[in-house]
């Protein structure tokens, strides 16, 4: 197994154990995450799910809530996207 991918596992470990402590404020509003896939540059992929797909509030979530608790507690860490679900 390559660096890249040993550390992306690693990193992905990490970013679930966070989001495991989040997770219940989301639920608590009807909504979820899923992290999709963490890169070894640091990027987090998330999948917004229930209340969140639609929340006005979602960017703010993205960017106040996951990704400034990420960055914060894995300083690995550079950005969270959020990606689009996919068509049925």
């Amino acid at each position: 197994m390559d660096g890249d991918t040993q550390l992306a596992r690693r990193l992905r470990m990490q970013v679930e154990d966070v989001i495991d402590r989040l997770r219940p404020g989301l639920i608590a509003d009807g909504g979820n995450v899923e992290v999709v896939g963490v890169d070894a540059a640091g990027v987090v992929s998330v999948l917004f799910q229930g209340a969140c797909v639609r929340c006005p509030a979602q960017l703010a979530t993205l960017r106040f809530v996951l990704e400034a608790t990420l960055c914060k507690e894995i300083p690995a860490i550079s950005q969270v996207v959020p990606v689009e679900p996919r068509a049925a």
